[in-house]
């Protein structure tokens, strides 16, 4: 029912009005309506919520307030049009692409130098034979997945996993990217902290600050689709790779001159942990190498990021995504095996509790000593302590975590909403905000991301061994999903040639599937005490919940399921319609008017009795009015309104179950906020329990208050005719004249 005036009635069966039944005068701009968008979302929720309070004139005021405030901070709606599909060329696609896997460079050595520490210094001399086994294993991961964009361009270990392996396999892998993009915002953003406080030693003592600060800048720039821009990530990425290759060249010159200094740590050295003080032989020293292996195998993350993005890079699209995987894991390979070389021909001592360590000889350690990241003191010993160069590499690593940590931000999003439309997620994170951005997977990431930075203190440490168990776990599972691919494929490939072809490349994902797989097991079995568990944990709750969504869509869907065209043209028997009274006002009597004018079957008035007196007073004013509606008195001996209005819709439905309850509930609108406080308080709690009895629908009557009016443009005095003080004269058929709205009769006497 469609009003066109001030008594706009508006019929609801889920709690909620169209918009379409709201008068075109009376909705506000659709730039305010939507204020509660701080965010970038379109749910209408501060219009609601400034409803609740106030009206429409608070509607419309917090509506600006909030639209300024979020244009501020967000800025201006871009049209869809806009939405940037522009291919990324070699140039910005290398970069762009290989943010995630260039900053692992920032901790990964730092990692496995904190794990042979345990075993003390001599310990510490298997770095470099370390770096290039996880090298190793990263190459190899590298050339497996340049296989599989030539069957997957357009997928990713999410599709790879669910074509082959089915939903289940699907979605434990989506699971895991999940976690794992946030922990690579809250890595990096731990990281990057850890580096600022060593290019500004006045920030130290605030690493969780500035890692905090780091992610509400980043979620803040994602949704203002700030960051879009391909030249300058790019060029901000090799000039990190630039000024990382010159100090490795620099240092492996000094060092075949013999002018390498020492790093900062150099005069220092671990104490052995208790696990280890009897020294690194046999079973002691295959743990610790596991140990150290595992926590540098973080320097596979983000390895998988090119081949997830095939489509958004230039044609020829599967052959630059080739060789941008290539160049991405030559240069991180060498980088790193560079870095765990110089940092052992410096002396580079990195720990987890730096009070855990004692000068050379046994001595106390220099109160002035302080412990920075492996490449920040790479920077200082080689290119000179507080250099222009050293200060430029160690703000540049910081810049590069920030593009790894934004790169999160953009895939997480993209593949939460691909979760979505396949059920999984809640159809919400599907939606584009105002910048084209999925804001609210933005949101979702930054505090996941967040609760992680707080609660590790931004322990870069820490957050790694939860990382990388999620990573591998994602790794074995798409290489099984290749595997059973070129296994199908093989079956009905003719040719030779063409065979052998399809042979190696699944021997290739073969190979990486049991590298991957013992890898994860090493992980799991060396770091499940650490917190491995809890990232399984929490992978396995994400699965459930997801499955749970998903299992709710699909009864949703087949309950809603048209199954026939008769359920288009079913009427129910007969409509049976409710008057709720609480009053013999103008409120009252218009909701009367609506009823009537719809022609239900039959038509009563309730009214609970909550006062014995007051009760009295209402059905002989009632009765004095002389209408043709019977009013029933429903006892109410606990003095509870809802109830024993429920309990009689009950019983009309038992002795009719096919009819339809349709029950008017006059409401008043009010202007200001305090008002609000005064009025429909009871009026809502009705509603909200009638909309869960089956069989029942609510239609509520809007009167707006003379302030309501006026705000408007509808005078108190002539928007509304006086209440009739003589019997009831019209007949029901009269309730349909003028613009054919119900709401005329209401609006006469």
């Amino acid at each position: 029912m469609e009003r066109h005036g001030p008594g706009c009635a508006v019929f609801r069966t889920a709690g909620a009005a169209s918009e379409s039944s709201v008068p075109r005068a009376h909705r506000p701009r659709a730039s305010a309506c939507r204020a509660g968008l701080l965010l970038g979302r379109d749910d209408g929720v501060a219009c609601a919520w400034a409803e609740r309070i106030g009206g429409r004139g608070t509607v419309v005021r917090v509506a600006r307030v909030l639209d300024s405030m979020r244009r501020l901070l967000v800025g201006r709606p871009y049209d869809t049009e806009r939405l940037n599909r522009r291919p990324l060329g070699r140039f910005t696609a290398l970069p762009v692409f290989s943010a995630n896997a260039w900053s692992s460079i920032a901790y990964a050595p730092d990692e496995i130098l904190l794990t042979l520490a345990l075993g003390g210094t001599a310990a510490l001399a298997l770095g470099p034979e370390i770096g290039v086994a996880v090298v190793a294993v990263m190459l190899l991961i590298v050339v497996s997945y340049r296989v599989a964009i030539r069957a997957y361009p357009e997928g990713g270990d999410y599709a790879i996993s669910r074509a082959n392996l089915g939903p289940w396999a699907g979605l434990t892998v989506g699971a895991a990217m999940m976690l794992d993009f946030v922990f690579t915002v809250a890595v990096s953003m731990a990281a990057m902290a850890h580096y600022l406080v060593a290019a500004v030693p006045a920030l130290g003592g605030a690493e969780t600050a500035v890692a905090v600060a780091g992610v509400v800048v980043l979620a803040m720039a994602s949704i203002r689709g700030a960051g879009r821009g391909r030249v300058t990530p790019a060029v901000l990425a090799f000039v990190f790779l630039a000024l990382l290759f010159g100090m490795i060249g620099a240092g492996l010159v000094q060092d075949a001159a013999g002018a390498l200094g020492p790093a900062t740590s150099a005069g220092v050295e671990p104490v052995p942990d208790s696990a280890f003080s009897e020294g690194l032989g046999g079973l002691a020293l295959a743990v610790l190498v596991l140990r150290a292996f595992s926590s540098g195998s973080a320097l596979a993350t983000g390895v998988e990021v090119p081949a997830s993005n095939v489509g958004a890079m230039a044609k020829p699209r599967v052959r630059l995504a080739r060789s941008v995987m290539l160049a991405m894991g030559l240069t991180a390979g060498a980088s790193t095996i560079g870095v765990m070389y110089l940092a052992d021909r410096t002396g580079v001592v990195f720990v987890l509790d730096p009070s855990g360590l004692q000068a050379v000889g046994g001595g106390p350690v220099p109160g002035d000593y302080v412990q920075n990241p492996v490449l920040a003191q790479l920077a200082n010993a080689i290119l000179g302590h507080g250099g222009l160069l050293a200060g430029a590499l160690i703000l540049m690593v910081a810049v590069l975590l920030v593009l790894a940590g934004h790169s999160a931000f953009k895939s997480f999003p993209e593949l939460a909403s691909r979760l979505a439309a396949d059920g999984y997620l809640p159809r919400q994170l599907l939606t584009r905000g105002d910048r084209l951005g999925y804001t609210n997977g933005v949101v979702l990431l930054a505090l996941a991301a967040l609760a992680l930075v707080v609660a590790f203190q931004a322990q870069t440490a820490l957050l790694v061994q939860l990382y990388v168990i999620g990573v591998f776990l994602s790794f074995t599972i798409s290489q099984l999903g290749m595997v059973r691919h070129w296994s199908s494929q093989l079956a009905h490939t003719p040719g030779v040639r063409a065979r052998q072809a399809v042979r190696t490349r699944r021997l290739v994902n073969l190979v990486g599937l049991v590298v991957t797989a013992l890898v994860a097991l090493v992980v799991l079995v060396t770091r499940f005490g650490q917190g491995a568990w809890v990232a399984l944990l929490a992978i396995a709750a994400m699965v459930f919940v997801m499955s749970r969504i998903r299992g709710h869509y699909e009864a949703v869907a087949s309950e809603l399921d048209l199954t026939s065209t008769e359920d288009a043209r079913a009427l129910p028997s007969r409509v049976h319609a409710v008057i709720l009274v609480m009053s013999v006002q103008r409120p009252t009597l218009r909701a009367l008017a609506y009823a009537r004018a719809s022609r239900p079957s039959s038509l009563e008035a309730v009214v609970v009795d909550l006062d014995k007196q007051s009760t009295g007073k209402l059905v002989t004013a009632w009765d004095r009015l002389g209408l043709p509606v019977p009013i029933t008195v429903l006892a109410s001996p606990y003095r509870e309104m809802s109830e024993p209005l429920i309990r009689h819709l009950r019983a009309l439905r038992r002795t009719s179950p096919r009819d339809l309850m349709v029950v008017y509930i006059p409401e008043y609108v009010v202007n200001g906020g305090w008002q609000a406080l005064l009025h429909n308080r009871t009026t809502k709690r009705i509603k909200a329990r009638l909309h869960h009895e089956p069989g029942v629908m609510v239609a509520s009557v809007p009167w707006q208050l003379a302030t309501t009016r006026r705000g408007a443009g509808t005078s108190p005095r002539t928007g509304t005719p006086a209440p009739p003080t003589g019997p009831w004269t019209g007949p029901v058929e009269s309730g349909v004249q003028g613009n054919g709205s119900p709401a005329d009769q209401a609006d006469r006497p």
